[in-house]
């Protein structure tokens, strides 16, 4: 086995493009989880509307790329409006129950043939991030050191949703020690304290929504404009899971949490994916054992077990404090 290009494809998947576009979405999941202590089991739904919002401005309605990102996040505030209203005056369940609906419910509307039109439908949208690497000031070549190596379109996507994970980093750091972050971290911990002292629990908990629910259209737009399309099934709730699992991981109500735990999670499963194919191609493992056709689903599931000793011996997470994950959800 060539451990070599074992550790190359583990570490470009850790710090490439897609762990970025997942770290932010955590962030803004961390906002609503982490510290507001909102179940938001929809966080999916936000990187549809913010993808969609891109890539049908500009392929649909022949809008610049830069107009289609305010469209993304415009599309993200209305969502967050209308989850958000009718379920937060309710108990946290609601707002868990209306979020993975809301989910669903958009997966299946924008792959339908009513808006396909507009969506594309089961085929989605393709090619209308070209704005975005024109703009591209790396020249072309080849870059890298030890076992890294990317393009420069790749490290031009790379550099800008870092560079976005970065910025929403700093930006929650600032928020959570500002006299709002304290007040939504009260939120989390005693509702009825919060209210007592005249603050409306409701505005804050919407306010929380819709900012985290902007920062997750922001890792929608980011993963459409990587791969140059977007379809429907990509955004299935199996995401918001895997949002869970490395929030869990770096640890929920931690500012780099999100980070560390996208930057692990990427890189562990990437690990044993490659580990795997290389030692059944090598006979250290019989196909017999282990198909190559199985490998996604083994690796998957020796995270599962991984994440299982986690919760065992550090419920918190690697960064995170046992209090941050106990909600009171009554």
């Amino acid at each position: 086995m060539d451990w070599e290009i074992i550790l190359s494809d583990a570490l470009r998947s850790g710090i490439g493009p897609v762990a970025a576009v997942y770290a932010l979405a955590a962030i803004g999941l961390n906002l609503h989880f982490g510290y507001t202590g909102l179940l938001n089991f929809g966080q999916v739904a936000f990187m549809l509307v913010g993808a969609y919002g891109v890539a049908a401005s500009v392929s649909t309605f022949g809008l610049s790329l830069w107009v289609g990102v305010l469209v993304g996040l415009a599309c993200s505030v209305v969502l967050a409006l209308l989850l958000g209203l009718p379920t937060l005056r309710l108990r946290a369940e609601y707002l868990a129950i209306a979020t993975i609906a809301a989910g669903e419910i958009l997966r299946l509307f924008y792959r339908s043939s009513w808006a396909e039109p507009v969506t594309g439908g089961v085929f989605g949208l393709q090619q209308f991030a070209n704005d975005f690497y024109d703009v591209n000031p790396i020249p072309n070549d080849r870059y890298g050191f030890w076992l890294l190596n990317f393009s420069a379109r790749d490290l031009w996507a790379l550099g800008v949703a870092w560079g976005l994970v970065a910025l929403m980093t700093l930006l929650i750091a600032l928020l959570v020690h500002s006299p709002w972050g304290r007040v939504i971290r009260s939120i989390r911990e005693d509702e009825e304290a919060v209210r007592s002292l005249g603050k409306s629990v409701y505005a804050y908990k919407l306010q929380s929504l819709m900012l985290g629910g902007a920062i997750g259209s922001l890792a929608g737009m980011m993963l459409a404009i990587n791969n140059q399309s977007v379809n429907p099934d990509s955004y299935d709730p199996v995401v918001t899971f895997f949002l869970y699992t490395l929030l869990v991981l770096g640890g929920a109500g931690r500012v780099l949490g999100p980070v560390l735990g996208s930057i692990l999670f990427w890189a562990i499963l990437t690990f044993f994916d490659s580990l795997l194919r290389q030692a059944i191609d090598a006979g250290v493992i019989s196909p017999t054992i282990i198909a190559a056709p199985e490998v996604g689903a083994v690796r998957f599931a020796l995270v599962g077990l991984g994440l299982m000793l986690l919760m065992i011996f550090r419920p918190q997470g690697i960064l995170g404090s046992r209090k941050e994950m106990l909600l009171d959800v009554r």
